[in-house]
């Protein structure tokens, strides 16, 4: 039995560090950037040993899968012309990258922090929700509060067996230096105004590698170049790019980009510099490609999935578009362009007026949806005004691929904070937890 009594005696304290050293996120509402504050709750998730070794299998398994679906898909495509996945399917995904094409990147790693949202079924079935492959974000939180904990209540740690998560920037480290083309690391921050910008200065601080900006790097030739504040210029071999694809290198994406490197593109097709994520990876975390995801995994690893992908309908199929059509009121249609909790509609929420309307898009713009059934996920004490309640919470896994992939032995915890919600992100006001992961 885990005592947290001195833990939730020191909720505010913990919650007042957090605020002082600017553990926060930021968002933008009505053309207006804001930052706020991530709420914490003390109660912490608790995952047995061998249960957190089950995720660890599945985990590790879908991002194998998901690795071989990149490398494949923007070259040799076998999966397309053995018609598992369908060709228009796949070029229509707004994360396809054509420019990547025939592009194999450092070591044939391709997404090397995977963010995977599951959430636990009151059913005890772990349902995997989302795969997170571009630049997933999280991290930071729970490995900061961790430190925080262990201060206010050092006996909790010392009496209860609990595998220590402190160690996800050296995880990080590890994968930079393996796929590393020759240089130092760096981490690529678009700036203070971006919603993670807590997350990209802490963790370049914690992996004790330069956190630079556009203007800090510069493409000369064939190579990559950093000059720090001293003017000295370093050539750099692996970047941690926390900024979008598209804004990456004007030259090749987004010519209006004010954050991107010139060439840089130029550099990575070269095998000169690793960029992680590798751009393109939208095409494996589009919500639609998600469903194809377990017959990926026996396409390429000729095993069954371990982790349950929610039941999920496909409205680009005209079967499954007659059966979401059928039974609207009780699914959860997501706009596959959406993110941040943002794009979900539960068909018994709307109105007669917006039911017809979304079923007209649906119908004109099949590929833009996909439907799933409404999962009742377990609910989860948190603490609040009025004592402990229930909320619903998912998990964010974090898995780190080098030469085998390592699953991070904690996790980002989200919880909701409205009693009738099931959007748990921070940008719909939801609040985290500690994950922790018995180790015996």
């Amino acid at each position: 039995m885990v005592n947290l009594d001195k833990l939730l005696a020191s909720t505010a304290d913990i919650n007042g560090l957090l605020a002082r050293y600017g553990v926060k996120f930021g968002i933008y509402k009505n053309g207006e950037f804001k930052e706020q504050l991530f709420p914490y709750d003390p109660i912490p998730r608790i995952i047995g040993k061998e249960e957190f070794a089950y995720l660890e299998r599945g985990l590790k398994q879908r991002v194998k899968a998901l690795n071989l679906f990149l490398k494949d898909i923007y070259n040799e495509k076998k999966i397309i012309a053995d018609g598992v996945v369908p060709a228009d399917f796949v070029y229509a995904a707004s994360g396809y990258l054509a420019p990547c094409e025939g592009i194999i990147p450092p070591k044939e790693v391709y997404s090397h922090v995977s963010g995977i949202d599951l959430v636990l079924g009151k059913d005890g079935v772990w349902y995997i929700l989302e795969d997170n492959l571009r630049v997933p974000s999280g991290a930071s939180y729970p490995t900061i509060v961790r430190g925080l904990e262990r201060l206010c209540s050092p006996r909790t740690f010392h009496e209860t067996p609990i595998e220590d998560n402190r160690n996800y920037p050296q995880l990080l480290n590890a994968v930079m230096d393996y796929v590393n083309t020759g240089g130092i690391n760096v981490v690529l921050t678009p700036g203070r105004y971006n919603a993670a910008y807590f997350e990209h200065s802490y963790l370049a601080e914690q992996m004790s590698v330069p956190l630079v900006t556009c203007n800090d790097l510069e493409v000369e030739g064939d190579y990559l170049y950093f000059t720090g504040y001293a003017g000295r210029k370093e050539r750099v071999g692996a970047v941690y790019r926390r900024i979008s694809d598209e804004y990456m290198d004007p030259l090749t994406f987004n010519p209006e980009s004010l954050i991107g490197i010139p060439h840089i593109f130029d550099v990575y097709r070269k095998g000169n510099v690793a960029l992680l994520n590798t751009p393109g990876n939208g095409i494996a975390d589009d919500k639609g490609i998600y469903y194809f995801v377990p017959k990926m995994i026996e396409y390429y690893l000729g095993e069954e999935a371990i982790l349950h992908n929610a039941p999920t309908y496909l409205p680009f199929y005209k079967e499954d578009r007659e059966y979401v059509l059928a039974n609207f009121d009780s699914l959860v249609i997501k706009d596959v362009a959406e993110a941040g909790g943002y794009g979900v509609v539960f068909g018994n929420k709307l109105t007669a007026e917006e039911k017809e309307r979304f079923i007209s898009m649906i119908v004109n713009e099949p590929r833009r949806f996909i439907a799933q059934e409404v999962i009742d996920f377990c609910d989860i004490p948190i603490l609040d005004k009025d004592g402990q309640v229930e909320r619903k919470a998912d998990l964010r896994a974090f898995v780190l691929s080098s030469e085998e992939p390592v699953v991070w032995k904690s996790g980002l915890t989200r919880f909701s904070r409205n009693p009738d919600s099931f959007i748990v992100n921070s940008s719909q006001g939801g609040g985290f937890k500690d994950t922790w992961v018995l180790s015996q």
